[in-house]
């Protein structure tokens, strides 16, 4: 099992070691703010703020974001995408269902099921380090700390059933 205080997995390489969107510079802002800082979440970010959610990502408490990085993105079609941000009511609910309502420890992630903000669950299982969303998306980089939120980037986009 992972250490719980320490961010692991095969992405966790992509992270800046220092400044903007490092380890230690995210532990020191909202999840909102501390995401954007990273160029390899740009579309998510760029979702976030489309659906006007940046306000209350950075005011919530205790809460787990999966992000899903741009190479995450490419995997959709352009159609598919388009459509995500050209439906608001489409927007929010797949960027709220990227939101667990509750903080994710490492060690419950096997066999995990989580209440998002959109209003349905989420799974996670695997073992050791190696741990998935929804049987799809790979956590690439899990257990990120920011002020009000645990991290974990994937590698698809979440869709709500």
């Amino acid at each position: 099992m992972p250490n719980a205080a320490v961010p692991f997995g095969p992405g966790c390489s992509s992270i800046p070691k220092t400044g903007a969107g490092s380890f230690v510079e995210m532990a020191k802002e909202p999840v909102g703010t501390a995401i954007s800082h990273n160029p390899d979440f740009s579309t998510f970010v760029s979702l976030v703020k489309k659906a006007g959610m940046t306000d209350r990502l950075n005011t919530a408490q205790d809460i787990t974001v999966f992000v899903p990085t741009n190479e995450a993105f490419k995997k959709l079609s352009t159609a598919e995408l388009d459509q995500i941000k050209n439906n608001e009511a489409q927007l929010r609910k797949v960027v709220k269902y990227h939101i667990a309502e509750k903080k994710i420890a490492p060690d419950q992630l096997p066999n995990g099921v989580f209440s998002t903000w959109e209003g349905t669950t989420l799974s996670t299982s695997g073992s050791d380090r190696t741990f998935k969303v929804n049987d799809t998306a790979k956590i690439l980089c899990g257990n990120i700390k920011t002020a009000n939120a645990t991290v974990y980037t994937i590698d698809t986009v979440l869709t709500p059933k």
